[in-house]
């Protein structure tokens, strides 16, 4: 006699209700998220002369748009490339300087440590444009207007608490008997740090390289402040500056085009390593 083949237990029909309106509100959110992007993607594949049209998909497929943003006359080719030196400047160095600092804050044991973590934290609460004007007279005085360092420091100093801040914690949440134990190997302080601590914290210095390059990436106000050079300028004001044909149109779908090509590397990273930033962001919530 053959034994009887074991059934699930039945799923109350309550929880059908609840998991089918779960997956309609994160649908919901990712539709709403997506939506401005979605349009601005049928846009930039729409002909010139179909800009206003409110169908759903472009009628035809276009390519114009992204001739233009890329016809080097404007400029756009080499704004990426600013961009890419602007934001990857920013990324390295503001990581260097917030694994230390981080690393120590999380270790070290002085009088006024909470202050100065509170002090880091309020640093980053001030609005850029109350600095646009301090900063262009500084840079205007030391001739540093339209260079890359007139992008890179401010950049350094906005993405800098919100990276020392999340390096802090992360730091905290590992056990110092990892240096210990290294050091009773033979190892120094600084090798305990360069070999066991810091592979081990790549997740949190990974989610925050993320983090702090799509911040540098995405800036806008300080370069078009500081920047009056069209060889200079990032990707972002570029775009801004774009003239139609005539001069005085408005010419959105290149402009459109030109947000999806800016747009792209960041979508691409975070598909890419969302795994790692996911992993980065939860570090620590379990032990």
């Amino acid at each position: 006699m053959s034994a009887a083949t074991p059934t699930a237990p039945a799923r109350p029909r309550g929880a059908w209700g609840r998991g089918l309106a779960r997956r309609a509100g994160v649908l919901t959110v990712v539709a709403y998220c997506l939506a401005p992007f979605g349009w601005m993607l049928v846009s930039s594949l729409r002909r010139p002369s179909d800009q206003f049209s409110n169908s759903p998909l472009p009628d035809p497929v276009s390519f114009d748009n992204y001739a233009a943003a890329l016809d080097g006359r404007n400029g756009f080719v080499r704004a990426l490339v600013n961009s890419l030196v602007v934001a990857g400047t920013t990324t390295a160095v503001t990581l260097v300087v917030a694994v230390f600092a981080g690393y120590a804050l999380a270790r070290l044991r002085f009088r006024g440590k909470t202050a100065v973590l509170t002090l880091v934290i309020a640093a980053s609460m001030f609005p850029p444009i109350t600095l646009v004007v301090p900063l262009l007279r500084v840079f205007t005085d030391i001739g540093w207007i339209n260079t890359y360092q007139a992008m890179i420091v401010p950049g350094m100093s906005f993405a800098l608490p919100l990276a020392v801040w999340n390096l802090t914690a992360f730091f905290r949440q590992m056990p110092a008997e990892l240096e210990h134990a290294a050091q009773i190997d033979g190892c120094t302080p600084g090798q305990a740090f360069r070999k066991v601590i810091l592979p081990l914290a790549a997740p949190g210095v990974f989610t925050t390289a993320i983090l702090v390059f799509i911040s540098a990436w995405n800036e806008y106000l300080i370069a078009v402040s500081v920047v009056n050079d069209k060889r200079m300028m990032t990707a972002n004001v570029i775009v801004s500056l774009f003239t139609g044909q005539y001069k005085y149109d408005q010419p959105f779908g290149t402009q459109m085009a030109a947000g999806v090509v800016v747009t792209l590397p960041l979508v691409i990273a975070v598909l890419l390593f969302q795994r790692r930033i996911v992993d980065g962001l939860t570090a620590g919530g379990l032990k």
